[in-house]
């Protein structure tokens, strides 16, 4: 599980299993969520999305942050689910089935705007390119530099992504560096 992990990872930089090295000096910036896995452990499991959200919001409220934007939609959502069912509220099965299918559509047109962002400040130091007409953009903090590589491509109608790298502070970026990785890594002071 995550939390297994997180303890590992702490100490290690190395996959428990098959002990390769996951990343030299931020491991845990590589664990991904297994949010099918998790979807079913909720199923499975009366009580314990509701049981961990609670949690989470009395964590974030104890250290007087505000809770992070997917578990406060996600504690506002099934917030309101148990207070229409405590309140004696029963919605017919066919009004819940529509509220769902909006609900999973709504949902699935997210594009990660719950994630963590980024701003980014695109500037083209080559006299071969032509600039961007933006050169703002803000995006998930889980988008990679090969995201952005792609989308810079697009956007100069350029035939391959390979032709472009991507420098922060005049340091060519890895194409699997999460964009949350670099301000980590390379912005963090500044």
């Amino acid at each position: 599980c995550r939390s297994c992990l997180v303890k590992y990872l702490e100490e290690n930089n190395t996959c428990p299993t098959c002990r390769i090295v996951i990343h030299q000096s931020h491991p845990l910036q590589y664990i991904g969520h297994d949010r099918t896995m998790q979807d079913i452990v909720y199923k499975l499991v009366p009580g314990l999305q509701e049981a961990e959200m609670k949690k989470q919001r009395e964590f974030y409220h104890k250290l007087g942050m505000e809770v992070p934007g997917d578990v406060k939609g996600e504690t506002c959502s099934a917030k309101q689910h148990l207070d229409s069912h405590r309140n004696g509220e029963n919605k017919t099965d066919e009004n819940s089935n529509k509220e769902t299918s909006e609900e999973k559509q709504e949902e699935d047109n997210d594009y990660h705007r719950s994630d963590e962002q980024v701003s980014i400040c695109l500037e083209c130091n080559s006299s071969k390119l032509r600039g961007l007409k933006r050169k703002w953009i803000r995006c998930s903090a889980q988008a990679t530099v090969l995201h952005l590589k792609k989308f810079i491509a697009k956007k100069l109608n350029l035939s391959s992504f390979n032709e472009l790298d991507i420098l922060c502070n005049e340091e060519i970026l890895g194409k699997d560096h999460t964009l949350k990785f670099v301000v980590v890594t390379r912005w963090r002071f500044k």
